[in-house]
């Protein structure tokens, strides 16, 4: 079987190439495309033999695409279009641009991929750019499926929710339900079990909001979720996840002015937990809403810590917390989250802010993974029908 070609648009720091090398799908990344310098910089370190093309993809005509050849586009557009935090400008937002223009591209290939990938966040399931997306699709005769997936369906203790779409043109066609899943195809997704993937009814919305307070800024009904999310055994422990080398893990200890400010809003977690939140590209720099936080000393609880901290002088305060060293995740530990391998590494030159930064931005290998798995005997098809065509 002759290698897929495949064009890696918003190639970040390779994310979809190493999900494509795992799957051991024969496949070449024929180009990648971003425009981010450091993000550029890391995935030519990681990927020094592939072409990269470091253009706007606007700014490239359809005879550069036609030249590719592709059989395979995955792509990541820019999700701050379709985030709360990012105002949900859609189609309106300019770094919406670029997508559209891929959009209005793919009737004009000479040559239309056979298959396409793309990951976004969610809500991008709501969006007007995903009806563009669909109408597209359907224009150029693409059967697709939609997924709202996390890495805790494959026993990755952290929530990173995201939007995925996987299509194919003919032959064959997918027998998955037309509905958005939120499970693998093919096989049952232990999703079933997670608890942040499930809609609380109204009633328990109702409960949480009246909950009495516990500890921190948590509500029983959040700290039992939490709890019910530690207990899943499908779901690995943090501690396997974690750097093992002996790097200066001082650097990452939070500060005694951060500690004060957001100690009632962090996410804090034990090596022992299966659970964290999602990673953005603000972790590290910012507290609230960016990541979990570690707490490296276990052999103090937590919520002797907390309880009454609020009554306390500041120094008594911080005397408590620091008990905890708490620290932030290292950059290779998100990775190894993410499913990153070992020998992923960032060059010298690369600050720890802005590893987080493009992490913060990056997706989840093995989900990534085994959606490109779903389609292998889609790619076995074409390649059997390709030989009999020629």
């Amino acid at each position: 079987m002759e290698p897929l070609r495949v064009l890696e648009l918003y190639s970040g720091i390779g994310g979809m190439h190493y999900a494509l090398k795992e799957s051991s799908v024969p496949a070449e990344v024929v180009a990648a495309v971003d425009v981010n310098t450091t993000a550029n910089e890391i995935y030519k370190h990681n990927f020094p033999n592939t072409p990269l093309l470091p253009k706007t993809i606007e700014g490239m005509p359809l005879q550069d695409f036609d030249k590719l050849n592709i059989d395979v586009i995955l792509m990541s557009p820019p999700c701050q279009p379709f985030t709360r935090i990012g105002l949900q400008g859609d189609v309106a937002d300019p770094r919406t641009k670029s997508f559209l223009y891929i959009l209005e591209l793919l009737p004009r290939l000479s040559k239309r991929p056979r298959f396409i990938l793309l990951e976004n966040v969610k809500g991008f399931e709501t969006s007007a750019a995903r009806d563009a997306l669909l109408k597209t699709l359907r224009e150029c005769d693409y059967s697709f499926q939609e997924f709202l997936i996390s890495p805790t369906s494959l026993g990755i203790p952290n929530s990173r929710l995201r939007y995925f779409l996987i299509a194919k043109r003919p032959p064959g066609s997918f027998s998955f339900p037309t509905s958005i899943m939120e499970g693998f195809p093919m096989c049952e997704s232990p999703d079933s079990l997670a608890v942040p993937h499930n809609n609380p009814t109204s009633s328990e919305c109702e409960r949480e909001k009246s909950g009495t307070i516990i500890f921190k800024l948590e509500t029983e009904q959040e700290l039992g979720r939490k709890r019910i999310q530690d207990s899943q055994e499908t779901v690995r422990r943090l501690q396997d996840f974690l750097q093992e080398d002996k790097e200066d893990m001082d650097q990452y200890l939070l500060t005694p002015k951060t500690l004060l400010r957001y100690a009632l809003l962090m996410d804090v977690v034990q090596p022992s937990c299966r659970r964290s939140v999602c990673f953005t590209k603000g972790y590290g720099h910012y507290v609230e809403g960016t990541g979990s936080v570690l707490q490296s000393c276990v052999d103090v609880e937590l919520e002797t810590v907390f309880k009454n901290l609020e009554l306390l002088s500041e120094e008594d305060k911080l005397k408590q917390l620091l008990q905890l060293k708490l620290r932030y995740f290292t950059p290779r530990e998100i990775a190894n989250l993410m499913g990153f391998p070992a020998d992923f590494t960032f060059p010298k030159h690369i600050s720890v802010k802005q590893q987080y930064r493009v992490l913060g931005n990056s997706l989840n290998i093995h989900v990534v993974s085994h959606l490109i798995l779903s389609l292998k005997w889609f790619i076995q098809l074409y390649s059997i029908s390709s030989k009999v065509i020629k």
